[in-house]
């Protein structure tokens, strides 16, 4: 039986950092009011374009995998914030690696992104439909966002992780998951003028539409719910009991959706991975980030049992229960790094502040 393992893992963050502190200057909110609420002290903000960070933790994945590009059946990035709509920011990848032999493709489920895109590649490797896959969450959601928006300002931020899926015949893989939407609540998470419904002439009297925009405790509510049934139904799946759950990756939107989840799943916190404090929501890439830390940490062991659950817009959610593979070290590593920025964190977002309006002390 061919089975779908994870072979390689790699991140990609920018270098700038937007602390709570910078946000004092920003909107009207301080350190104690973000922590408490979300768990998050700084995000990053990148000065290259979504697929510039999918390429580089793309090449990382690659690397600790010990195979190149050529290799690729498949490049699959999760995103909802491409470099451009056409073409894909898997097809810019896909360039960028040379991944000559792979299809490219993108996939939009908002924060929910990379587990559809892991459950899907890891069916095509099991169904023989190809062999190597690369699965990258990427985003550059800052873009989106109004920094006189209190309730989106402070949640967000970009970044990029990866993985390589490959087929075995070792045990492990994917062995239980579930895909979920709910449209008929899709605006209280969205962004209204980012797609061909708008129309151009009131976009450009009113900025704002392109803005992420998000009814929080609704978001917060659903959320709980759909990551907490889902994550416990993929469990079932699995064949597990509870206690047999190793760790549990979350997508980072919020620490007390994740210790919401968490309880539903009866795990001690010393079985979840959290890592929103340094890099808020990062949608899509917040999972292969977090896989990727986890292991740099000594927190994954061969064949650890694994749930990941994510919950976003659409209102999309997904869970996974993951049997990884015999080997958590690398094989190799690259030297790669994202070119250097000039200038500060409230120059990169000069552009934004002209856009949305705001900026320092505004």
């Amino acid at each position: 039986m061919t089975n779908s393992s994870i072979t390689g893992w790699g991140k990609c963050l920018p270098p700038t950092v937007l602390t709570n502190h910078d946000l004092e200057a920003l909107v009207d909110t301080n350190d104690d009011w973000i922590t408490s609420r979300t768990g998050i002290k700084e995000r990053r903000i990148s000065h290259v374009g979504t697929s510039e960070l999918a390429t580089l933790a793309g090449k990382r994945a690659l690397a600790a995998a010990g195979i190149s590009a050529a290799d690729v059946d498949l490049v699959n990035v999760a995103t909802c914030t491409p470099d451009t709509l056409i073409p894909s920011a898997a097809s810019l990848v896909q360039n960028n690696l040379g991944a000559s032999n792979a299809g490219a493709v993108d996939q939009n489920a908002a924060c929910s992104g990379f587990l559809y895109s892991l459950i899907m590649a890891c069916g095509m490797v099991e169904a023989g439909v190809i062999e190597t896959a690369l699965v990258i969450g990427a985003e550059r959601l800052t873009y989106f966002i109004d920094f006189t928006d209190r309730g989106t300002a402070v949640l967000f931020g970009d970044g990029a992780g990866a993985v390589v899926v490959q087929a075995t015949d070792e045990p492990g893989g994917l062995k239980g998951s579930e895909m979920g939407s709910d449209g008929s609540v899709a605006d209280i998470l969205w962004s209204p003028g980012s797609g061909t419904a708008t129309n151009r002439v009131e976009l450009e009297s009113d900025h704002k539409r392109m803005a992420v925009s998000m009814n929080g405790p609704e978001v917060f509510k659903r959320a709980v719910k759909a990551m907490g049934d889902a994550s416990t139904r993929v469990v079932d799946q699995a064949g597990w009991a509870l206690d047999e759950v190793d760790i549990l990756i979350p997508h980072q939107a919020n620490t007390r959706i994740i210790d919401a989840t968490a309880r539903r799943l009866q795990l001690d916190s010393s079985k979840v991975f959290v890592n929103i404090a340094s890099y808020g929501n990062t949608s899509a890439a917040t999972i292969p980030i977090a896989l990727t830390e986890a292991l740099e940490a000594g927190r994954i062991e061969p064949g650890a049992k694994i749930v990941f659950a994510a919950f976003g817009g659409g209102l999309s959610w997904a869970a996974a229960a993951y049997e990884f593979g015999s080997r958590v070290e690398p094989l190799g590593e690259t030297d790669e790094e994202l070119p250097p920025t000039e200038g500060d964190v409230m120059s990169l977002l000069a552009e934004n502040f002209a856009y949305f309006g705001g900026g320092p002390n505004q």
